[in-house]
């Protein structure tokens, strides 16, 4: 698997999936997930509903998918990350569990390439460093036939300054 890194938009980039870095509710937000919702129409979020209507909200650390309305993408993983509350441990295995999860979703999908965020980063104020840690290691240590490459889109320098180096070493 190809690792890439872009700064940039991630409601601009062309891939077969991209991440939402989505809250539980599903219903769209601020940061990323205000951006893919506005970005990809009302299709996204009409999937979303009846998913929560199906199975109730989204838990932390799990994923689940809509078709990516007019994004240049076919899918969108919707996947929660974890709000920082000091807890190391358990917040860094639910932000595991995010990559995890979008990336076995992705593989059932037939996804060749898949773009992720700084899921986390943002207004639920995980570490950037350490997030982007558990970012780099969980997507080298997942093998997969099916996904050929793999992007990290970073919104701004800081994240954007650590992915490069976590990805050099």
């Amino acid at each position: 698997m190809k690792i890439e890194l872009i700064k940039g938009d991630i409601t601009k980039i062309k891939a077969d999936a991209i991440v939402n870095a989505a809250n539980s509710s599903l219903l769209g937000g601020g940061g990323v997930d205000g951006a893919i919702h506005r970005a990809g129409g009302k299709q996204i979020l009409d999937e979303c509903i009846e998913i929560r209507n199906r199975q109730g909200k989204c838990k932390t650390g799990e994923a689940v998918v809509t078709t990516a309305g007019s994004l240049p993408a076919k899918y969108v993983i919707h996947t929660v990350g974890p709000v920082w509350n000091g807890d190391e441990e358990k917040s860094s295995k639910l932000l595991a569990n995010c990559y995890q999860n979008s990336l076995r979703l992705a593989e059932s999908l037939d996804v060749k390439t898949i773009a992720f965020p700084n899921i986390s980063t943002g207004i639920y104020r995980f570490p950037k460093e350490l997030a982007g840690n558990i970012a780099v290691d969980e997507v080298k240590k997942f093998n997969s036939d099916v996904i050929e490459k793999i992007i990290f889109v970073c919104f701004d320098d800081e994240n954007e300054e650590i992915y490069r180096k976590l990805l050099e070493e």
